[in-house]
C-alpha cells in the first residue's frame, strides 16, 4: 500500500499531510453448528465489499483446519477516515452484521490497527516503535517464505503458472506468520520490544 499526499481543506494553501491508509481488525467467535454457512458468508461479503469506495484491500482469516477455534477474523484497509466510517456505516455493512447475527457467539470486536500493530499489540501494553516491529518481522518473512517454497515447490511441480503459485506461496506465509512465527517472535522479543517505552515512561514518572 501506498501513502498519498493530499491537499487539506483546512490548513493555508501550499500545506499538504501525509495522509497513512488505516486498518481495521474485526475478530468473531462462530456457533460450531453455522461454520461451514458463516464461511459463505464471509466470503460473499469480502468479495462484494471489494467494490466499496475507498477500499484497499480485505483480508479473510480462518482458524487451522486442526484447531478446535471458531475465531475468525476480517482485516479492511481504507484510504482515510471518511472511507471508514462511510463503510461501516454503508447498507452493505449492517445486513452482513444481521446476516450473521444467528451465526456467532456475542459481539464482533473492531480494533483499528497501525501497520505492523497487528502483530505486537497486547492488550493495554504500549505499542513498539515501528522501526522495532520491521526489523523483528523482516527475519520472520524471510524464514517463512524460504520455508514455504521449499515445502510447495514439490508439490505444485514445474507446470503450475507462477501467479498461482505465487497465490499458494502467499497464502502459506501468512498463515506461518499469523499463527506461529510472529506469536513466538514477539513474545520471545517482548522485553526487547518494549524497553525503550518503559523507559521512557519510569523517566517520565520521576
Amino acid at each position: 500500500m501506498r501513502d498519498k499526499i493530499r491537499g487539506q481543506r483546512g490548513p493555508p494553501a501550499g500545506e499538504f499531510e501525509m495522509d497513512e491508509p488505516i486498518h481495521i481488525a474485526i475478530t468473531l467467535r462462530v456457533r460450531k453448528a453455522h461454520l461451514a454457512e458463516f464461511e459463505r458468508a464471509l466470503a460473499d461479503f469480502a468479495r462484494q465489499s471489494l467494490a466499496e469506495p475507498g477500499a484497499r484491500g480485505v483480508y479473510c482469516l480462518y482458524p487451522p483446519s486442526d484447531s478446535a477455534s471458531t475465531e475468525y477474523g476480517l482485516m479492511r484497509s481504507f484510504a482515510n477516515t471518511a472511507d471508514r466510517d462511510a463503510f461501516y456505516d454503508s447498507l452493505l455493512f449492517k445486513d452482513w452484521l444481521t446476516r450473521i447475527e444467528p451465526m456467532v457467539e456475542g459481539k464482533s470486536a473492531r480494533r483499528q490497527l497501525s501497520g505492523l500493530e497487528a502483530w505486537f499489540r497486547d492488550g493495554g501494553e504500549p505499542t513498539p516503535p515501528r522501526w522495532k516491529m520491521a526489523l523483528l518481522t523482516w527475519p520472520a518473512v524471510w524464514f517463512s517464505s524460504t520455508l514455504v517454497r521449499a515445502i510447495l515447490a514439490p508439490a505444485l511441480g514445474p507446470h503450475v503458472p507462477q501467479f498461482v503459485a505465487a497465490g499458494f506461496t502467499t497464502a502459506g506465509v501468512v498463515v506461518i506468520l499469523t499463527w506461529a512465527v510472529m506469536p513466538f517472535l514477539a513474545r520471545a522479543a517482548r522485553l526487547w520490544l518494549l524497553r525503550k517505552t518503559d523507559a521512557r515512561k519510569t523517566k517520565l514518572g520521576r
